[in-house]
């Protein structure tokens, strides 16, 4: 893998700030200390890499104090924002964060034009050089969470592998399958724990930040890949509704979207994460 890029990590237990969700984050004041130093949640590839780039190579010059806090999983990241605990997170694409905030009553905005990169979601195997050998039966491991989940069955019916349901969205689960002719079986796993899971089945989808932290890379070891034209999964800078117009946050937006990180991205992933701006 080209990037080996490591960043301070500060690992949060999911379970822990889950309980009580609710009712902490609507004890918060969505109001933030401008003045202070902005904290940003993200995982670790490639948003906790793209950040410690910005804050090393561009917000001193932006009048900007930056500190990057690393999460290794999707949940701790948006209950930080919403308790208050950072200002704000990367991590996470749109339809994902709908069904977060549908499903913990939070309250998690986009940044406005604050949209930086697509990883795209692929499909990977020890044994397989091309998705048309999976046998009848085989298993394939996809991520449990429910956008994610419905991007993989998209990606596998894309391939010609399933066909979903008419008119099924972004929550679609193996149970909105209309066709299977090769019978595939289908492991829900959690999708930190995706890239594990890789010699226990025939193949897996794994979300693209995950892959690049085990050392598969999308544009070179995945059987099949999203494509990025009109893809709804970028992701983007989020904050607390009402935090849109900290200046701190609209600096880091500024320089997220720059050509500088525009440089950086396409220097350093090769394809396998893509700009989005």
């Amino acid at each position: 893998m080209r990037n080996t890029a490591k960043i301070t990590t500060a690992v949060l237990a999911a379970g822990a700030l889950t309980l009580g969700l609710t009712a902490c984050g609507s004890d918060q004041d969505s109001g933030s200390d401008a003045s202070g130093p902005l904290t940003v949640a993200a995982t670790a590839t490639p948003q906790g890499q793209i950040l410690t780039y910005v804050k090393d190579n561009l917000a001193k010059d932006a009048g900007l104090e930056l500190e990057v806090k690393e999460f290794t999983d999707y949940v701790t990241p948006n209950t930080a924002v919403q308790q208050g605990e950072v200002d704000a997170n990367y991590f996470q694409h749109q339809p994902y964060l709908d069904d977060f905030n549908k499903k913990n009553g939070t309250d998690i905005v986009a940044v406005p034009g604050a949209t930086v990169h697509l990883e795209p979601l692929g499909v990977y195997s020890e044994g397989l050089k091309d998705l048309a050998d999976l046998k009848k039966g085989a298993t394939v491991a996809i991520p449990n969470d429910t956008t994610n989940e419905a991007r993989a069955l998209k990606l596998l019916e894309a391939n010609g592998l399933i066909e979903l349901k008419s008119g099924v969205g972004y929550e679609a689960t193996p149970k909105d399958i209309a066709s299977n002719p090769k019978n595939l079986q289908f492991k829900e796993l959690e999708a930190a724990l995706l890239p594990r899971s890789v010699s226990d089945v025939d193949a897996a989808v794994i979300n693209g930040n995950y892959a690049l932290e085990a050392d598969l890379s999308p544009a070179e070891d995945a059987l099949a890949a999203e494509a990025p034209e009109n893809n709804p999964y970028g992701n983007f800078l989020a904050v607390k509704k009402g935090n849109e117009d900290d200046p701190r946050v609209e600096k880091l937006a500024k320089l997220l979207t720059s050509p500088e990180v525009k440089k950086y991205i396409d220097d350093t992933y090769d394809g396998s994460v893509v700009a989005a701006f």
